[in-house]
């Protein structure tokens, strides 16, 4: 158990602080950061300790107040990110390395969080029974010819919530709902499971096309009952029909209480170094968010791509409206 856990369960006043440290809450699964919180400490001798906090991260954070333990949260997708900010938890960071390193798209207006990297949403596609650009848009994936054909986790995921928030932003709430009712009606099978499920699936027999995040190739790769999963499968990067690719990212983000707030953005710059982000290129399959970096070839090995234009920010503010569309719809119903 971390010093961060033990912290929670008997007060954080109950353990003396180290000279340095760095505590944080994530949303990301600890395999997925570890091998980057590691590196930070080996370089600068600043341990980390990290609570994985699956559900309730904002509620969490507002309970405890002051007196939190938490220093810096990491976290998936632009919606959570602007959660955390709308909620009053985080306070802006203004950091020359920090916005020399990471694009003004992609990270706050007002500092209060940075992208580390990112992801595209895409198709995952049989390669017996779909052929070469028979799925090309975002918008074809309602089309009556993936009837029986489509399997996807459910529709109320943050992945799925941001990529229908894009298509609003393109399309407008009317043609949204049409788009939505679509995807229902192309189900081979009722949305459940995590995006590697869906390429079972597919593996499986049950469905021709998924939607996905494209890291979860390179994970799927590493395992080896999984690897099989993965060979029955090829990338496709969809784009909208007057856009791009859809992308996400993964973000960092300072408390408002943040007890150790200097080796907290030690942290943070780490993060955005180029020691870290080969790190996150090479061992999460993800695409760095700071340029020069290079991929992993297991990544470059997938294709290139253009990324939408539409800004993070506005599929954020649009978050709210795309899930109530999802739930009028009723998609994973």
């Amino acid at each position: 158990m971390t010093r961060l856990m033990l912290a929670a369960l008997i007060g954080s006043t109950a353990i003396p602080a180290l000279a340095e440290e760095v505590n944080v809450y994530s949303h990301r699964q600890p395999e997925l950061i570890q091998p980057l919180l590691d590196a930070f400490t080996q370089e600068t001798g600043i341990p980390v300790n990290v609570a994985f906090v699956e559900k309730g991260l904002v509620e969490k954070l507002k309970a405890e107040g002051d007196r939190s333990p938490a220093d810096l949260i990491l976290t998936v997708d632009v919606a959570r990110l602007g959660e955390v900010k709308d909620a009053g938890v985080t306070q802006p960071v203004q950091d020359a390395a920090l916005d020399a390193a990471i694009p003004a798209n992609l990270r706050d207006a007002d500092h209060n969080w940075y992208g580390l990297t990112t992801r595209a949403r895409i198709v995952y596609a049989n390669k017996d029974r779909v052929a070469d650009g028979e799925v090309t848009t975002y918008e074809d994936l309602a089309d009556p010819k993936w009837k029986g054909r489509l399997c996807t986790r459910s529709f109320t995921n943050d992945y799925n919530v941001a990529l229908t928030a894009a298509h609003l932003a393109h399309h407008g709430p009317e043609a949204t709902v049409t788009w939505l009712e679509g995807i229902k009606a192309n189900l081979a099978k009722k949305p459940d499971g995590g995006d590697r499920d869906q390429v079972k699936s597919i593996w499986a027999g049950e469905c021709d096309i998924s939607l996905g995040n494209t890291y979860y190739m390179g994970k799927m790769l590493e395992d080896p009952e999984q690897k099989e999963w993965a060979g029955s499968v090829r990338i496709v990067f969809p784009t909208f029909q007057d856009g791009g690719t859809h992308v996400n990212v993964s973000g960092v983000a300072m408390t408002t209480s943040a007890p150790n707030k200097d080796a907290a953005l030690k942290l943070m710059e780490f993060l955005a170094s180029d020691a870290a982000q080969k790190i996150y290129a090479e061992t999460n399959y993800e695409f760095p968010i700071k340029q020069g970096v290079a991929l992993s070839p297991v990544v470059e090995s997938w294709g290139s791509f253009t990324p939408d234009s539409v800004d993070l920010t506005e599929i954020s503010r649009l978050r709210p409206e795309a899930l109530k569309l999802i739930q009028q719809v009723d998609v994973d119903g």
